[in-house]
């Protein structure tokens, strides 16, 4: 039963406060007006990719945390949660590509050490993190090609 509620509550924490970050810093007009690159992909593909990705990230953080709750790689696993919930209000939120571009550099980061830490403890779960972090890899290409046309 505990192993459950743990789930459970890694996936409320995770979908629900990703999601909830999400709808209180909607791109919004001043996105709308900004200059994007032609790779730029359609608004609707990053709530069902979010979604998706969240819920995986959820899993990975249960069974690190599950498993081995004091490791490096739990440290990065929050890490990499608290960069990601920070950088739609710091892009959207604060009108600040410079800003987000520097909170996804880190992500990208703690992500990579997550994944290397993983490795040696739970490979199901760094294997697990290798969409999330080529979608963040494209993420961070977007931005920075956004701050640079701006």
């Amino acid at each position: 039963m505990r192993n459950r509620l743990s789930l459970v509550l890694f996936l409320l924490l995770v979908v629900g406060g990703g999601s909830t970050i999400g709808l209180l810093n909607l791109p919004g007009g001043w996105y709308a007006g900004l200059v994007k690159p032609s790779f730029n992909p359609p608004n609707w593909i990053f709530g069902p990719v979010w979604t998706a990705l969240y819920v995986i990230i959820a899993v990975v953080g249960w069974r690190i945390w599950e498993a081995h709750r004091a490791s490096p790689a739990m440290t990065f696993w929050w890490a990499q949660l608290i960069l990601n919930f920070l950088w739609s209000p710091a892009f959207f939120g604060f009108h600040s590509p410079g800003l987000g571009l520097v909170i996804i550099g880190l992500m990208l980061v703690s992500i990579i050490a997550f994944i290397v830490s993983a490795w040696r403890i739970d490979r199901l779960s760094a294997f697990l993190f290798l969409p999330y972090l080529a979608w963040v890899s494209f993420a961070s290409l977007l931005n920075a090609a956004i701050f640079v046309l701006n």
